[in-house]
């Protein structure tokens, strides 16, 4: 099997959180992130493929739900921008998490939230959502609190691809962030944050 991704160049999630330490995303920005690897591993999952970019600690036989995990600990850290199980290396982490039930706090997040990050990563994947009911639950979150500002930190102008834009019942970060080439945004007048260039990315 072969899959095909469009190329983007506009650099890794991961390399983009980095940029704005010390600070956060917008809550509802870090969800939207969150809403489109949920959606991206639903498609997969559709046609049979597990993504499994896991720790070593896995058991042998699994399933779809093994993602689950993973996702939660995306999550985890899109909204507070560091790396969970700081100060462990990459085995102590995974012998942690697989052998002693060791996950991150959730005790700071917002209870809806955190309802999903601890589903995600329950012992058994059994017990864990799929990402229908993952995607579900991000709806339902980003519907209880207010919009964003429309584009993120340090990046007011974004390209995306051709890709159809989801509709605004549907938000996730192509609908709050990604802009094309010549359009028009309206920015605070007030705010010490200039225009500038950026590239639109996408995880999953």
């Amino acid at each position: 099997m072969v899959i095909v991704t469009e190329l983007l160049l506009g650099g890794t999630l991961r390399k983009y959180l980095v940029s704005l330490r010390p600070g956060r995303l917008d809550i509802r920005l870090a969800v939207g992130f969150a809403l489109d690897i949920a959606r991206a591993m639903e498609c997969l999952h559709s046609h049979g493929i597990i993504h499994r970019d896991l720790k070593p600690g896995e058991k042998k036989h699994y399933n779809h739900k093994v993602d689950a995990y993973s996702f939660a600990i995306v999550l985890w850290e899109l909204i507070h921008n560091k790396l969970p199980f700081e100060g462990m290396s990459n085995l102590q982490a995974a012998y942690a998490a697989a052998f002693k039930n060791v996950r991150p706090s959730a005790d700071d997040l917002p209870e809806d939230l955190a309802m999903i990050v601890t589903s995600c990563w329950k012992e058994d994947p059994n017990d864990r959502p799929n990402f229908t009911e993952i995607i579900q639950l991000l709806l339902r979150y980003l519907s209880t609190i207010s919009a964003p500002e429309l584009v993120p930190p340090s990046m007011k102008r974004v390209f995306s691809s051709e890709n159809t834009v989801l509709p605004p019942e549907s938000p996730g970060t192509c609908s709050l962030m990604a802009v094309r080439d010549g359009d028009q945004i309206t920015t605070d007048t007030n705010s010490p944050e200039k225009e500038g260039r950026g590239s639109f990315f996408f995880c999953c």
